[in-house]
């Protein structure tokens, strides 16, 4: 059975490494064989994805003008690999894919939408294709796959094909996530926090949807309470170099709280020395990030979007997104906890996710819907 996935690149982020986790999870059935078509460039992951021997494709595309050229790349590679399964990833993916392999007439088509909310922080043209895919979306894919339920409500109420609908979460790969056996010490150290400090991490780029302002000016009303709290932030864009986000961080007047990791491939080891998880998303879809905090057994807060209170499941430390106050009161109350109680909040979240959302339960699933197509 040849699988050929088509996404519109494969730098770092959620849909991308759900991607790699999956060739990966399925790297031991031979019945099975994996191919990638990245609409733009190899980026990172898909580098690393190269090195296992996996196939991967790359169209060029470097914005809407270059659309019908890769439209017409596709369609020919398509030709020439000859997929049993087309899964594309996202909107741009899901309409330059869906039509390409139609037009050739391969019907096994699966569509995965990866976002909740694109008002919040989605460009025009993406709102664009997404209406142009709820029209197709009756006519191209046999299945469509969402992330998260909250994906599924938000699509199926601007006119997407309910009846195609699935909800398949992320899964995640516990025996990679958990490699490392830095207890924490490392980067603690590398930045000069003392352990006697609690500190508090945030996980993902710098992006409006982020809302990287509320996290700030909630860590800020922590740290007047609080002599002995820090914060860091990781992901991309993250650095003394961005401007907005130093200027956000002065206004606090506890600028030496916060530490700016920018991008960095060693997550769970920033994890691993944290002592409470942050997300303060305004919108997700199913957070990949609060699963790996999770899984790390951190204890965690987080703002009420997409799945993320069905996956952490404790409306205690959940809380509306975009409410700095509310935030920081959820925090405080987090970290007056004694460490005992946080420590088997952790626990309980680790045990959620080795129960519920195994790479191992996840890859199985995706494996059953390709073979029913097909059959």
């Amino acid at each position: 059975m040849k699988a050929v996935h088509v996404i519109i690149g494969l730098n770092v982020g959620g849909a991308e490494l759900m991607l790699k986790r999956l060739i990966e999870a399925h790297g031991g059935q031979p019945e099975i064989v994996h191919s990638v078509i990245s609409l733009t460039d190899q980026g990172v992951l898909g580098d690393s994805l190269s090195k296992q021997g996996v196939k991967v494709y790359c169209l060029g595309m470097s914005g809407i003008t270059t659309g019908l050229a890769a439209f017409f790349k596709l369609r020919k590679l398509l030709l020439q690999l000859r997929p049993d399964i087309v899964h594309t990833w996202m909107y741009h993916a899901d309409l330059l894919g869906g039509l390409a392999a139609r037009s050739i007439g391969m019907k096994n088509l699966i569509w995965c939408i990866r976002s909740t909310d694109i008002h919040k922080g989605g460009s025009k043209v993406t709102l664009l294709i997404r209406k142009l895919c709820a029209l197709l979306s009756w006519r191209l894919p046999r299945v469509i796959i969402c992330a998260a339920d909250a994906s599924r409500q938000v699509h199926e109420a601007v006119g997407y094909a309910s009846d195609k609908m699935q909800v398949i979460p992320n899964g995640f790969d516990l025996d990679k996530l958990l490699v490392t056996h830095d207890p924490g010490t490392r980067v603690r150290d590398e930045l000069g926090i003392s352990h006697a400090c609690t500190l508090v991490v945030s996980v993902g780029r710098y992006n409006p949807v982020k809302d990287h302002r509320t996290f700030i000016e909630a860590a800020a009303k922590v740290a007047e309470l609080r002599g002995d709290v820090r914060f860091m932030l990781v992901g991309r864009g993250l650095e003394c170099a961005n401007s907005q986000l130093m200027a956000l961080i002065d206004a606090t007047g506890h600028k030496d709280a916060f530490y700016l990791l920018g991008e960095r491939n060693d997550a769970t080891a920033c994890l691993k020395a944290s002592d409470v998880f942050c997300l303060h998303s305004i919108t997700e879809g199913f957070p990949n990030v609060l699963g790996e905090a999770m899984a790390v057994g951190l204890p965690c807060v987080t703002t009420d979007v997409g799945d993320a209170a069905y996956l952490l499941n404790n409306p205690d430390w959940v809380v509306p997104a975009a409410k700095p106050d509310q935030l920081a009161e959820k925090l405080n109350a987090m970290l007056s906890l004694p460490h005992a109680e946080r420590l088997a909040l952790g626990k309980a979240a680790a045990f959620r996710i080795r129960e519920h959302f195994t790479m191992e339960v996840i890859s199985r699933r995706y494996y059953h819907l390709y073979t029913s197509l097909i059959d």
